[in-house]
């Protein structure tokens, strides 16, 4: 297949054109593989989790998922993952839980280039740690899809592992690399993926880490995925889910006072962002209705433990981006 998707390509928007595709993959890949081994980075994201499906049902156990848990992850992630892969899906799944091994690199690391730098850099060498403990893989597969090859002008560095040694010769397997996004979630409904999975939000690479503002430390994380999971919640419960491209709670190193059970509490904040984007070039900002916005003041700050205030990010993209950091 060419890098240039032809214009007559047929769109995948029904669950019939998502099977077809399935099929034509599950051939190809087949074809592609004969019996060698393939090794996948699984995220747990939408395009990296279809991907996994793909080619479980093509090539079963010869597929290594390597599900890397660099504690940066949204509240239930990278148990889903080994709820969905490891066991729903029988996956041949290597799951690393490297927590400790990233927050001790990141302490005291406040500069967000550096940061993105240290996460990025360590997911490689922790993925590469794993690949050589395997013997006889032949192939890594990605989950790159068609706006990736759009914008492969360095932009997106840390999207999909691209520090592989030189010496490891693997051939690649890209299965939705001709894809749009939209599309990658029909097939992923169609491969019977979880629908909170397939339509997940995006998520950048370095996770939590640029949404804990300045330098990491654990409490204020803890806090952060506290927040952020009310903030998933109270948005699926009331619709809003499939209305804003992402919505995400950002939590500042600094704390001001407040008052809890009639005495002097200091916390930190946590500032909602919800936009709307088609290209993440721009965005808007979407209107959360006044009561629901008590509401989810009202749950952060009363179960999550360090948070004292609830603060709504309101600036479009230009002039803020869409992320803090």
């Amino acid at each position: 297949m060419s890098n240039v998707r032809p214009e007559t390509m047929e769109r995948i928007t029904t669950p019939a054109l998502a099977e077809a595709f399935i099929a034509e993959q599950v051939a190809l890949i087949r074809q592609q593989v004969g019996d060698k081994k393939v090794l996948l980075a699984l995220s747990g994201g939408v395009d990296s989790s279809v991907v996994a499906a793909l080619l479980i049902k093509a090539i079963g156990k010869q597929l290594v998922c390597v599900h890397v848990n660099h504690g940066l992850m949204r509240k239930g992630e990278s148990e889903q993952v080994i709820e969905v892969f490891g066991k729903a899906l029988d996956a041949n799944l290597v799951y690393v839980d490297a927590t400790d091994r990233f927050l001790d690199l990141l302490k005291d690391v406040s500069d967000p280039e550096k940061k993105r730098k240290i996460i990025g850099g360590e997911f490689i060498k922790v993925f590469d740690e794993e690949a050589a403990k395997l013997e006889g893989i032949s192939f890594l597969a990605q989950g790159t899809i068609y706006p990736d090859i759009l914008e492969s002008d360095g932009v997106k560095a840390h999207h999909n592992v691209g520090g592989l040694p030189e010496d490891m010769e693997m051939e690649l397997v890209e299965p939705v690399k001709l894809l749009y996004k939209d599309e990658v979630r029909v097939v992923g409904d169609a491969l019977g993926l979880p629908h909170n999975m397939v339509y997940r939000q995006p998520f950048p690479g370095p996770g939590l880490g640029v949404r804990c503002l300045g330098a990491i430390t654990r409490d204020r994380l803890a806090a952060l995925r506290e927040a952020d999971a009310i903030l998933r919640e109270e948005f699926d419960k009331s619709g809003l889910a499939d209305k804003v491209w992402q919505y995400f709670i950002a939590v500042p190193d600094f704390k001001s006072v407040g008052v809890r059970d009639g005495k002097r509490y200091e916390g930190w904040p946590a500032i909602i962002r919800a936009v709307n984007t088609t290209d993440a070039m721009t965005a808007t900002i979407e209107e959360i209705p006044y009561s629901l916005l008590h509401h989810i003041t009202d749950r952060i700050t009363h179960e999550v433990e360090g948070i004292n205030r609830v603060l709504l990010d309101l600036t479009p993209k230009p002039i803020g981006t869409i992320e803090w950091e």
